[in-house]
């Protein structure tokens, strides 16, 4: 089975990362739309206009199942992905939101979700967890945490600085933290720290694997040998290269698209 992962950067590495550990797919495409990133900060319509190109370009890969490993697209662009799309096409808020019902059952728990602009004024987090039962959410729109991530300076003062920024006003910390961008997983450490280890922290890429199995029969373990894996790039497709080979433990190469 043939799998299509489509991001606005690195942030889908972290989605891929679980599913090629997962084993699931014989074949995966991985899409970052680097010439044109960050989408969080753009308008519905250019989201959407962006998402259906993205389409296009796996259109030529004959892909089974496309994986949105962005949370600004599933927001905004999945629906009108799916209907323009002949494979199945899954987004990352619905398993964000089923890994948190699996694993915080009171309803007047304490969640946070922080993301993109975007993201956050779509209230699709929000909305689905108060559809849900859920009484106490918030939503914290933390978008530098995105070019931080993809200039790949996370380790630093700067990152400290900006976690000082957004969350100074959060006097207890929450009970969980929904990871509303595929980004930020790779500063989940930091975010972890800052909070004392008192969260629970919620990513899609953990979310997926079980999202998948559960929504569309997709067995974890189905494949025996390694996961054949191509990386493209719409722009400087070297600086996506370090990050994946530092995420992904393995040297990969993206190809410019």
């Amino acid at each position: 089975m043939k799998a299509g992962i489509f991001d606005s950067g690195v942030g889908g590495l972290t989605v891929l990362k679980s599913i090629l550990e997962a084993k699931m797919f014989d074949e995966i495409i991985y899409y970052g739309d680097t010439a044109r990133v960050p989408y969080g900060v753009k308008d519905k319509e250019t989201i959407i206009k962006f998402s259906l190109q993205a389409l296009e370009f796996f259109a030529s890969h004959q892909i089974d199942i496309l994986i949105v490993a962005c949370n600004t697209v599933s927001a905004y662009a999945l629906e009108e992905m799916q209907k323009s799309s002949p494979v199945p096409v899954v987004g990352v808020i619905e398993p964000g939101v089923w890994a948190l019902k699996n694993k915080i059952t009171h309803k007047d728990a304490s969640i946070l979700v922080i993301g993109t602009k975007a993201t956050i004024a779509s209230l699709q987090y929000q909305d689905k967890l108060r559809v849900n039962g859920y009484t106490s959410v918030q939503g914290l729109a933390t978008g530098l945490f995105v070019p931080i991530i993809e200039e790949d300076i996370k380790d630093t003062k700067v990152l400290k600085a900006t976690m000082k920024y957004y969350f100074s006003h959060i006097s207890i910390p929450p009970e969980a933290i929904i990871l509303g961008c595929t980004h930020f997983p790779l500063i989940t450490s930091s975010i972890d720290e800052y909070f004392n280890h008192q969260s629970i922290l919620i990513h899609s890429g953990e979310a997926i694997t079980d999202y998948l199995y559960r929504h569309h029969q997709i067995c974890m373990n189905a494949i025996l040998g390694e996961t054949k894996l191509k990386l493209y790039a719409s722009s400087s497709p070297s600086s996506l290269e370090l990050i994946a080979n530092k995420w992904l433990n393995s040297p990969q190469s993206f190809i410019a698209d």
